[in-house]
């Protein structure tokens, strides 16, 4: 409650500050998942939490304007990676679709810098994840006074939120970051060990310790873990490496 009060003189809005505290404890209580283990946010010191992780990554070259090897990676050079290493099926391998059915997305050239934030990076054990919140309002559109329930924010639901937007692409440059950094700052690191995932977590569907779960994925969390071959493979897109489709 302290801390709501102390931002809303930053965010000055209208709203029910008990309620917004109890969501927020409820989000803290309720179970990441497996790739978490089952554990809460509440559960993970502070210790084991990169916060607010900022990144800047050069693409084909940064400052060069081009790779080392001359070559000009598009964003649709994205599409074959998805195929080759993701499953049909797959939420994120989806995105190869949208991709061949923009053009004039799949043509950007991947060059200049790449910056950004990830909300969090947690450590479980010896695996890290890359963790970002979303406020994402999947209920009804036109009715906001309609409340929302757990099963709106089910998994196979959030499967689908995934696919209406850019999170896909977003997914897959945060598990580059997070392997950049561990490659950079871990000693002995070993992706196929260290690499945990990434969760997604819809923070209107986390109702605490009673949160339904759906073949073991409690609402509210969106949970992928990308196979290293296809991480190592973007992040070699990133740098300019393009490799033709078979």
């Amino acid at each position: 409650l302290r801390h709501i009060e102390e931002q809303l003189v930053w965010w000055p809005v209208e709203l029910d500050t008990g309620a917004l505290a109890d969501a927020l404890v409820a989000v803290c209580d309720t179970s990441l998942g497996p790739l978490a283990g089952g554990v809460t946010l509440r559960e993970i010191g502070l210790r084991d939490r990169l916060r607010e992780l900022d990144f800047e990554m050069p693409l084909g070259g940064g400052d060069a304007g081009r790779s080392t090897t001359g070559a000009t990676a598009l964003l649709g050079d994205l599409a074959p990676l998805l195929r080759e290493h993701l499953r049909r099926g797959d939420p994120v391998r989806a995105w190869a679709d949208a991709l061949d059915a923009q053009p004039q997305l799949a043509q950007q050239e991947l060059r200049g810098y790449l910056t950004g934030s990830v909300d969090v990076v947690l450590r479980t054990g010896d695996r890290y994840l890359v963790v970002d919140y979303k406020t994402n309002w999947l209920g009804p559109f036109g009715d906001p006074e309609q409340p929302l329930t757990a099963a709106t924010y089910r998994p196979e639901a959030l499967d689908e939120a995934m696919g209406h937007s850019s999170y896909p692409l977003q997914a897959l440059l945060y598990a580059v970051v997070a392997h950049r950094f561990l490659r950079w700052r871990l000693p002995g690191y070993d992706p196929k060990r260290h690499l945990g995932g990434v969760l997604y977590l819809y923070v209107r569907g986390m109702c605490g310790p009673q949160t339904p779960e759906i073949d073991g994925m409690p609402c509210g969390v969106f949970s992928w873990k990308p196979p290293v071959a296809l991480v190592l493979a973007v992040s070699d897109l990133l740098d300019g490496t393009r490799r033709e489709a078979a």
